[in-house]
């Protein structure tokens, strides 16, 4: 027995189609670049607007919101709204796994986002935060091939 239901998202039998990874959970419509990749059971929510760049990597379980019900739960409903605010992801971002971008955040060029942060605040080009909040711990440093990642003190 199957239960139908389109109520805040797609039938129960399945994720919406999406050229990216079958096993990935898009919705709205974001903007997103050449040759960025998404991994498997990732949440990308572009409803309250979403641009990742080009050339990005998206692990496998992370999670980026342009909403939230907060104050409409808390309230009981009296607060009628769904609080919306875009997020912006720079081009060769890599997002670790099971990471989660807050909506209204910009996350800047060449920046890592370390597996499991939480990131509610901007994050600077190339810089690697981590972390819950997420919080800057290094920053990239590139030479052609060669990558560090220098400590912050």
């Amino acid at each position: 027995m199957t239960r139908e239901s389109t109520v805040g998202g797609p039938p129960t039998g399945g994720l919406p189609a999406n050229p990216y990874n079958p096993l990935a959970w898009i919705i709205g419509e974001p903007v997103i670049g050449a040759g960025t990749w998404i991994g498997a059971f990732t949440v990308i929510d572009g409803s309250g607007g979403l641009t990742i760049g080009a050339g990005c990597d998206i692990s496998c379980g992370a999670q980026i919101y342009t909403h939230s019900t907060a104050r409409r739960c808390v309230s009981g409903r009296a607060y009628p709204s769904v609080d919306r605010a875009p997020v912006s992801i720079g081009d060769r971002v890599f997002i670790g796994a099971n990471a989660t971008v807050m909506m209204g955040v910009t996350v800047g060029d060449g920046a890592v986002v370390g597996a499991g942060a939480v990131v509610t605040r901007d994050v600077p080009a190339g810089a690697v935060v981590a972390g819950a909040p997420a919080r800057v711990v290094s920053t990239v440093e590139t030479d052609g091939g060669d990558v560090r990642f220098v400590p912050v003190s």
